[in-house]
């Protein structure tokens, strides 16, 4: 089976005539005849039967030519991407944890190529999918936060997965809470002190394991947790109800940060930050400089 027999015999279909469709491919209608029993053959199904007037597509043949169609559609986009790649646009994307420091590297990204056409995605969601997303090459880069507790239980996933994990620097444990908090006067403050407030936590969809939890001390049994799948809407949270989030002091300067500060967490654990890779992919010139962009965040 090729590509070719199936382009012929979605114009067979098409035509519903072996003559105007050997016109329509330029090529002899013996030769277009020859081709589809072939594949008929090949296939053990008769995918047209023949009449006065012409041919009529049979029910196992319209099924079969369903399923042709999509394949030659995916085979078209394929050279158009890989073989007339001289009219692309240049293309990345990153998918990320909720972590400002990496919008922010983005946006510098976006800015040192100021090209008249160009096709940026970025992609900020859930541990899992960020996993998933550089693991089917949707993004070329995922930027993710390890903490000491599932380091080494992510390593083997990222292995598994034929991913690379690229470690950038590594930050300690702060407490973000609103500017106008009660506690916000602390220098250092603990988790026992606000143990009455909410928590804010990043939703982890169907992988409620704490290994999946982007924040530091996961294990950590807050009195009060609210879970949210949006960095602004978490924000708001923490400034309409006095709620707290754990992190690593990486707020970045923007307008829906410039109301939050972060205190120094009496409990410690490590966070790691760093991006993950396809194993032996090399890194595109916009991939290069966004990671570089990242790491000058440090």
């Amino acid at each position: 089976m090729t590509i070719l027999q199936l382009k012929y015999i979605i114009a067979i279909d098409e035509e519903c005539s072996m003559r105007r469709a050997a016109d329509r491919l330029y090529v002899s209608q013996p030769g277009l005849s020859s081709a589809v029993r072939d594949l008929e053959n090949e296939l053990g199904i008769q995918i047209f039967e023949r009449v006065h007037n012409g041919v009529v597509t049979t029910a196992a043949g319209a099924s079969f030519i369903a399923y042709a169609r999509s394949a030659v559609e995916q085979f078209e986009k394929v050279e158009e991407k890989y073989l007339n790649s001289k009219n692309e646009k240049p293309t990345f994307s990153v998918s990320m944890q909720h972590y400002t420091i990496a919008v922010n590297a983005f946006i510098e990204t976006v800015k040192e190529y100021d090209l008249e056409e160009y096709q940026f995605h970025i992609r900020e969601t859930q541990t899992s999918e960020v996993i998933e997303d550089v693991k089917t090459l949707r993004s070329e880069v995922g930027v993710i936060a390890l903490s000491d507790f599932n380091k080494s239980t992510f390593r083997k996933i990222f292995a598994d997965a034929s991913l690379e994990f690229t470690e950038l620097f590594t930050r300690n444990t702060y407490l973000y809470l609103s500017k106008h908090h009660p506690l916000a006067d602390k220098e250092t403050i603990s988790l026992d002190d606000v143990k009455d407030y909410p928590c804010m936590v990043f939703d982890q969809g169907d992988n409620t394991s704490f290994y999946y939890r982007e924040e530091a001390l996961a294990t950590y049994d807050y009195k009060k947790v609210i879970s949210t799948n949006e960095r602004a809407t978490s924000i708001e949270l923490m400034l309409g109800l006095n709620g707290y989030a754990v992190g690593a002091a990486m707020l970045g300067d923007s307008l829906n940060t410039s109301e939050i500060k972060a205190i120094k967490l009496n409990e410690e654990e490590n966070l790691t930050f760093g991006y993950i890779t396809r194993k032996g992919a090399a890194l595109s010139k916009m991939a290069q400089t966004f990671v570089q962009k990242l790491s000058e965040k440090s």
